[in-house]
């Protein structure tokens, strides 16, 4: 499916879903929420696979936030247009998302743990973004995976800190082959204003592209990461028609040397 004509705002830059079916999506991802308390574990653990529910709110939830224009950044309500997640760097200030979210060069925000029209954590502005070559150049499926740096911000004891201080960080990891274990998707539907999980076993669709099947992953979920029981970021959505045409089934690239390597030079930037 094809992007957006033209030089669209970041709000149009979500997962290419139609919009018609969000009211029916949205009453019965409230009835599944209400008969699954928790998704299962990503350790292949007790519990449902393939199923959605509203994502609990623990600390490592904070992790995964969604992204805004900055002219949003005071008014975050049924803003939010893509998903990303903190991922470990040595310098703490680094996010990973699709690179269809982030291509357009406009300026944008990242709140974690975003809920409700609040960002406990704080709004946290980019300051860079990475994005491989074969998308930059191409727009290539088999490249749709960006990494941003974010700016610190004053802290508490009026020294500066970082993201990954804040709400820690989970571990990007390329070369883990494809449903080795199950994984947890977390992501932001544009037509909620809280993040949903499902956890399931993901399986190859091609060489590059990875899928899942997880109901409910609307517009607005690109840039989910796919986190494994060892909090390893494995995959996240976007990949094959900027992560699918249906919102049963979503699509990650494989990550493999280009992942690898656009990681080590976002991970150098102070």
């Amino acid at each position: 499916m094809k992007r957006t004509p033209g030089t669209p705002s970041p709000a149009r830059h979500g997962r290419p879903r139609a919009r018609a079916r969000h009211q029916a999506l949205f009453v019965g991802l409230m009835l599944i929420a209400v008969t699954s308390a928790s998704v299962a574990a990503a350790d292949d653990g007790p519990g449902p696979l393939g199923v959605t529910a509203v994502t609990t709110v623990t600390p490592l939830s904070a992790r995964v936030g969604a992204l805004f224009g900055a002219d949003k950044a005071h008014h975050l309500s049924g803003n939010h247009f893509c998903t990303a997640s903190v991922v470990h760097s040595p310098h703490g200030n680094l996010v990973l998302s699709a690179a269809h979210c982030l291509a357009d060069g406009a300026d944008v925000v990242f709140a974690p743990g975003y809920r409700d029209g609040k960002a406990p954590y704080g709004t946290w502005k980019v300051k860079k973004r990475f994005l491989p070559d074969g998308w930059s150049k191409d727009e290539d499926e088999d490249s749709d995976l960006a990494f941003a740096v974010i700016a610190p911000r004053r802290g508490a004891d009026g020294g500066t800190e970082n993201i990954e201080d804040v709400v820690g960080a989970n571990r990007f990891v390329a070369g883990v082959a494809t449903g080795a274990t199950a994984v947890t998707v977390t992501g932001y539907p544009d037509s909620r204003e809280e993040p949903i999980s499902c956890t399931n076993k993901p399986s190859s669709h091609s060489r590059t592209q990875q899928r899942i099947d997880c109901p409910e992953f609307t517009s607005g979920t690109s840039g989910s990461p796919w986190i494994n029981g060892d909090r390893e970021v494995v995959g996240v959505l976007g990949g094959h028609e900027m992560g699918g045409s249906t919102p049963d089934t979503s699509y990650s690239v494989a990550f493999r040397a280009e992942a690898a390597e656009l990681y080590k030079d976002a991970a150098a930037d102070p």
